[in-house]
């Protein structure tokens, strides 16, 4: 028998509406949703039904609203008695996955990442970061790329590893801007900005780490169930004082999701059941190979489904 990997989204997978048919129709569901706006002291769940999408693209929000939409959409999932052999995450979906294998409860994780947005979003003023998504470029030649420019001045770094192609910079307006535009130089195709609030996991963040490495000291921090595979690393983690060190270090170090499906693959996964809004892992997961099977929970039909 293949072995089952639970993935959780990250920012971008948010959607306006997202949850709502599972938070109607599973008591289980609708708990965590009712637990989400009690524990943050305001109503998170009409956020994330009703919007306005502005507000909910606000790091400070989506951070929270994706968590609980992904551990919402994980009760309906248990109820199916489904059970992972491993649990991963991109970026933010890095929590849900530590509430999965029972290592942060849902309270902890909510509120951790409500002030993880807060702090990332003041660490860089406005305007003085960026991100982009490059096509078409190896990895080895883009990071060289990026540390010329960084060398130069203006600090670029590689954010996202995706999958073979798509990898995401991060770092100031200036030094991604300029690695945006030679990135035919290095043989990548081009450079999509993306929308986002600043220069998420780039060195350019480490003041939102200390921050939040200080209130995860706070937290209770239990043994996972299965092995969580994290971003920092692409390794397969179970030590509980370890993954709280490398949530602080994912804050400013690039996501290796690539490595993590490939690590998961070579041992033995070969199911891998995307639990959250949207079907972003899922597209990643085929182009990295595929031969593995991709599931997504993302509506009360699927996760009612089974496969």
């Amino acid at each position: 028998m293949g072995k089952i990997a639970f993935v959780f989204p990250g920012q971008g997978a948010q959607a306006v509406g997202m949850g709502k048919d599972v938070y109607d129709a599973l008591p289980h569901s609708r708990a965590v949703f009712d637990k989400g706006d009690e524990v943050l002291g305001f109503p998170l769940s009409r956020l994330v039904f009703e919007g306005p999408d502005s507000d909910l693209k606000l790091t400070v929000n989506t951070q929270p609203a994706l968590v609980t939409t992904s551990v919402a959409y994980l009760e309906a999932l248990r109820s199916q008695g489904v059970q992972p052999d491993y649990v991963a995450g991109h970026s933010l979906g890095e929590y849900s996955a530590l509430v999965a294998a029972g290592v942060l409860s849902y309270e902890d994780a909510v509120s951790l990442v409500r002030l993880r947005g807060r702090f990332m979003e003041e660490a860089v003023p406005g305007g003085e970061g960026a991100m982009a998504a490059v096509l078409g470029a190896e990895r080895e030649a883009l990071a060289g790329l990026c540390r010329n420019i960084s060398e130069a001045g203006n600090p670029v770094e590689l954010a996202n590893i995706n999958c073979p192609g798509q990898i995401v910079i991060s770092g100031s307006q200036a030094g991604v801007n300029e690695a945006a535009q030679r990135v035919k130089e290095i043989g990548g195709k081009r450079a999509i900005p993306l929308e986002v609030s600043g220069p998420f996991h780039s060195s350019l963040m480490k003041e939102a780490a200390e921050r939040l490495a200080a209130e995860l000291e706070k937290v209770t921090f239990n043994p996972p169930s299965v092995p969580v595979v994290v971003n920092v690393n692409a390794a397969a983690v179970t030590e509980p004082d370890e993954i709280r060190e490398l949530l602080v270090r994912q804050v400013f170090s690039p996501v290796l999701w690539q490595d993590s499906v490939e690590w998961l693959i070579s041992a033995g996964v070969d199911t891998f059941v995307e639990i959250g809004s949207g079907s972003v892992l899922a597209g990643l997961i085929r182009k990295i190979d595929k031969t593995v099977k991709v599931v997504n929970i993302n509506s009360l039909e699927s996760a009612q489904a089974g496969w």
